[in-house]
């Protein structure tokens, strides 16, 4: 095994997305890794999220998307979760990958296209 190695800068990320059901979690899951915007998505059922909306505590029960991307890739990524989602405002989180491991950093880059 390599060591990990700290990102010079966000050149990768993994972005969090939530969806309501596993219909539209496969579907949006699919869709990026087809279109080379992701690498991988990892969807996780069973979530139960509590939030505000329209002035009151909400409660739904998610399937919560993990996007591992690159920071180039991220634009388009987002572009397309908002034509794909059923939400009027989907959770698209991106957070910076400070470590990883070399060679699955350079998978990333690999499976993954440029914006231009």
């Amino acid at each position: 095994m390599g060591e990990a190695i700290i990102a010079e800068s966000s050149e990768h990320l993994v972005v969090m997305n939530t969806c309501p059901d596993p219909e539209t979690a496969g579907r949006i899951a699919a869709d990026l890794v087809d279109r080379k915007l992701a690498a991988c998505v990892q969807v996780l059922p069973g979530l139960q999220s509590y939030f505000h909306w329209d002035g009151k505590v909400d409660r739904e029960e998610e399937h919560l998307l993990l996007i591992k991307t690159s920071s180039a890739s991220y634009p388009a990524l987002e572009r397309r979760i908002l034509e794909l989602h059923p939400y009027e405002l989907p959770e698209i989180i991106g957070v910076p990958v400070s470590e990883g491991l070399p060679g699955y950093l350079s998978w990333i880059n690999t499976n993954t296209q440029q914006d231009d």
